[in-house]
């Protein structure tokens, strides 16, 4: 039987950034790492290329959420201290409906790539949203 308080759900991420919350967000993408690899071809050797690892890349993470009252400032504050500051730890975790935790993930030197408000229209009425993309140079799960 499956224990159903440990299922990913109706899930929402809490992202925390060196211990200060940035809210919960309704959608994660980007969580992935990419062994990049270097082809080197032997002379004489006409079966296959030799593939070397050469490094790890992790692409960027972008969250989503709808807006609601003053989550956008946190971000904001964040983002209009990067200039001085260095980069910081991140930390995302999974929270089924229930609000109980399922897994995490730590980021190292996360820092903020690009925040995007929710596009004003109001021909097209829906859920107003933002979205936030961070880079990072390491993932390890929690």
């Amino acid at each position: 039987m499956v224990d159903e308080t440990r299922l990913a759900v109706g899930v929402r991420y809490r992202v925390t950034i060196d211990g200060k919350s940035l809210g919960e967000f309704t959608s994660c993408d980007g969580l992935a790492v990419e062994v990049v690899l270097e082809s080197r071809e032997e002379g004489g050797n006409n079966r296959f290329v030799w593939q070397f690892p050469t490094r790890l890349k992790y692409p960027n993470v972008k969250l989503t959420r709808p807006i609601d009252d003053g989550t956008s400032g946190r971000i904001l504050d964040w983002i209009a201290q990067v200039p001085q500051v260095a980069p910081s730890n991140g930390h995302i975790e999974v929270k089924n409906a229930h609000g109980d935790t399922i897994t995490g993930w730590t980021l190292k030197q996360v820092l903020p790539v690009r925040w995007s408000g929710p596009a004003l229209n109001p021909d097209q009425p829906k859920v107003l949203t933002e979205t936030l993309e961070i880079t990072h140079c390491g993932i390890t799960v929690e």
